[in-house]
């Protein structure tokens, strides 16, 4: 998935957290709703300016940052 479409980083808007499309919602957000246990159906039904392709793009980007981590820490 390209995340980059969708992820943004405004230093202006949430402190710089990356975020989904320019919304105030954050990647970080969406992730602890994922880790609560909400389903993605419900995380779009509570947030209706969001996509399943957004919770996607969450994900991708978290996965990717976790790559960087650890070639970071094991280089």
């Amino acid at each position: 998935m390209n995340y980059q479409q969708i992820i943004t980083i405004e230093s202006g808007k949430r402190s710089g957290k990356p975020c989904i499309r320019g919304l105030r919602i954050s990647v970080s957000d969406v992730l602890e709703y994922l880790a609560s246990g909400m389903s993605v159906d419900e995380i779009v039904s509570d947030f209706p300016d969001l996509k399943a392709e957004d919770i996607q793009a969450c994900l991708a980007f978290a996965a990717e940052r976790d790559r960087r981590f650890l070639n970071i820490t094991t280089a």
